[in-house]
């Protein structure tokens, strides 16, 4: 197969497209390894069907699958427009629900799926969290010093919740992340829905505009806005190569 790896973010994703639907995990656990493999974050194959312009099946780079990935999402639109799969205006499929993309040269943006707060406001190891799905599960806590992000704490509450884990420092209204993600087990260079999940409880709080600009830990500008209940998030994609394994 041909595969395309593209970096959103510096979230990295091994995006290919087939007429068939199958259970790729192995391939993802083969294709996603940073040694042995191209090495990316996730691996995302496009499949056709009738509700939509296309399917994703996604899965983590160890294998598992998951519902929704908002940097994959933006990946994944590009991608399909420049294979001639969907026009620059699409709706796809994720286990999430439909999700709809627009893309404009390098810069797509995507409207997440509506989302929903599991857990209001708690404490536990000595921060206050909050925990949302915005397509996946995510916890938040606001901190004032990003370096209060502890892998250790996060693999803990990761597994307590079955959740990402996201740590938010707010500065002149702008919104700065690290967040521990499921299926890579480990910090991630950015997570769309962990930067939405971010958004939407600063929001809340009314600490942020209804836009406002969100840095992961790869220091890109994203955008975040909502606008009549829905989430969007805007950002730069890079096509990085296509192989043939």
């Amino acid at each position: 197969m041909t595969y395309t790896k593209y970096s959103a973010s510096g979230n990295d994703f091994i995006i290919s497209h087939s007429f068939l639907q199958k259970d790729f995990s192995q391939d993802a656990i083969r294709l996603c390894n940073r040694t042995e493999g191209i090495g990316a974050d996730g691996f995302v194959v496009l499949i056709p069907t009738s509700d939509a312009d296309f399917k994703w099946l996604f899965y983590n780079s160890d294998g598992s699958d998951a519902a929704m990935c908002g940097n994959a999402t933006r990946a994944c639109a590009h991608y399909a427009f420049n294979n001639g799969l969907a026009s620059n205006k699409m709706q796809f499929l994720t286990g999430a629900g439909k999700i709809e993309s627009v893309v404009e040269d390098n810069i797509v943006e995507t409207q997440l799926t509506t989302p929903k707060v599991l857990k209001e406001e708690f404490e536990e190891e000595g921060f206050t969290w909050w925990l949302a799905d915005t397509g996946v599960p995510h916890l938040v806590t606001i901190v004032d010093d990003l370096e209060k992000y502890d892998h250790d704490l996060c693999a803990k509450m990761r597994y307590a919740y079955n959740a990402n884990v996201n740590f938010i420092k707010i500065e002149n209204k702008k919104i700065f992340i690290r967040t521990y993600e499921r299926g890579v087990e480990g910090e991630t260079l950015a997570c769309g829905t962990g930067m939405a999940a971010a958004f939407l409880r600063a929001n809340n709080l009314n600490l942020v505009n209804n836009k406002t600009f969100v840095y992961p830990k790869s220091k890109e500008e994203l955008t975040l806005s909502i606008k009549d209940g829905n989430l969007f998030f805007k950002g730069a994609v890079k096509k990085v190569f296509t192989t043939e394994v």
